[in-house]
């Protein structure tokens, strides 16, 4: 296994979108939502480590889930877990992963995942990774994998190819433009075209190429970033990291590099992935029944009712008649029933339970 090869996993978000069995406490990275046995985050550092040697593995995430982070991954040795004091999105996430990583070994090659998607063809994704890894040792450029699209799918980014393609490299394909989340129009639009894959949010590149984009393009936030000796002890690391996320802004990687840059290049694939944002696409990703509902458990009685999703605790019977194309969800005595078209609004209902019984409910 290479030992340039490094990885980071960001697992510091609340997954809000899963509420109410993703809650503040406990968001969905650490819960076993497919019912594997194993977390969203556990399946997420395994499949890494076929990849990159483990001590090479870092998991960035709030100073809230620091423990929950070490009980799940005990083999993990602390300092390779960075505790962020203030959500400030991804480009200072990755930063002061780079300023660690540059600390061990200025000639890492690093790949940069989510902590909460599921990847079906799991040897695909190993090849993938090991391709883009060679990929970015020999090129000064910024790598993204790309999804190949099945549907018009309002929930992802999306990013268009180039024919351009680098030598030696031909599974590449040079970034034309990157998109957030289109409406159904022009998502059906982008497939039609064939030239827009779903934007993953998995980036390859090396700590190099990485360094001289945020110097280029983020040059505050790669100039708190910069020092080495910041990291060099604990109790530096510590006061390091308060002083730093205060300075920061609040900007996507995204945003603030990837959309910009001018040597991004994307890895068009597949390899069964989803980024189970919503409870839309664990339905769509679970076994159905002739009437097009997916449940969790056993202990459901359904009467004329199809396109339902029920996710509740397996000791709770539940009996539904009459519905088409609803989520019902329960976890520790909350119950949530809303329209699959509408599940956008569920930020709205944390919102407003929040505001209306307290944080403890969200």
């Amino acid at each position: 296994m290479n030992k340039n090869n490094y990885c980071v996993i960001m697992a510091g978000g609340v997954g809000s979108r899963f509420w109410p069995i993703s809650r503040t406490q406990k968001p969905k990275q650490f819960l076993d939502i497919l019912g594997t046995g194993k977390s969203l985050l556990q399946q997420t550092y395994s499949r890494f480590a076929r990849v990159c040697p483990p001590e090479n593995i870092y998991i960035v995430t709030s100073e809230m889930y620091e423990k929950q982070v070490a009980e799940q991954l005990p083999e993990m040795d602390k300092r390779q877990i960075l505790g962020e004091p203030a959500r400030r999105n991804t480009a200072p996430c990755i930063a002061y992963s780079n300023l660690k990583i540059k600390a061990k070994n200025p000639d890492a090659n690093i790949v940069v995942a989510p902590s909460d998607h599921l990847i079906l063809d799991e040897t695909k994704f190993v090849d993938v990774i090991e391709k883009s890894f060679e990929f970015v040792s020999k090129n000064d450029s910024l790598l993204t994998l790309g999804i190949n699209p099945t549907r018009p799918e309002t929930g992802y980014g999306y990013i268009q190819i180039e024919d351009t393609k680098p030598a030696n490299f031909k599974y590449l394909n040079r970034v034309k433009s990157f998109t957030e989340k289109p409406n159904r129009e022009t998502a059906e639009k982008f497939l039609e075209s064939g030239e827009f894959v779903w934007n993953s949010g998995i980036f390859i590149w090396s700590l190099k190429s990485i360094n001289k984009a945020f110097d280029n393009l983020l040059p505050e936030i790669a100039e708190i970033f910069s020092n080495t000796n910041d990291v060099s002890t604990t109790e530096k690391e510590l006061n390091f990291v308060k002083t730093a996320y205060a300075e920061c802004k609040n900007i996507s990687i995204d945003n603030g590099i990837m959309e910009h840059a001018e040597n991004v290049f994307v890895y068009p694939t597949e390899f069964g992935w989803s980024d189970l944002g919503t409870w839309d696409s664990l339905y769509e990703l679970s076994e159905k029944d002739e009437d097009a509902n997916a449940f969790n458990t056993k202990n459901v009685f359904t009467y004329d009712t199809k396109n339902t999703l029920i996710n509740v605790p397996k000791e709770k019977l539940v009996v539904v008649e009459g519905l088409d194309g609803y989520i019902i969800a329960e976890s520790d005595n909350i119950l949530m029933i809303t329209k699959r078209d509408n599940e956008k609004k569920i930020r709205e209902f944390v919102k407003d339970v929040e505001g209306e019984k307290g944080s403890e409910f969200v």
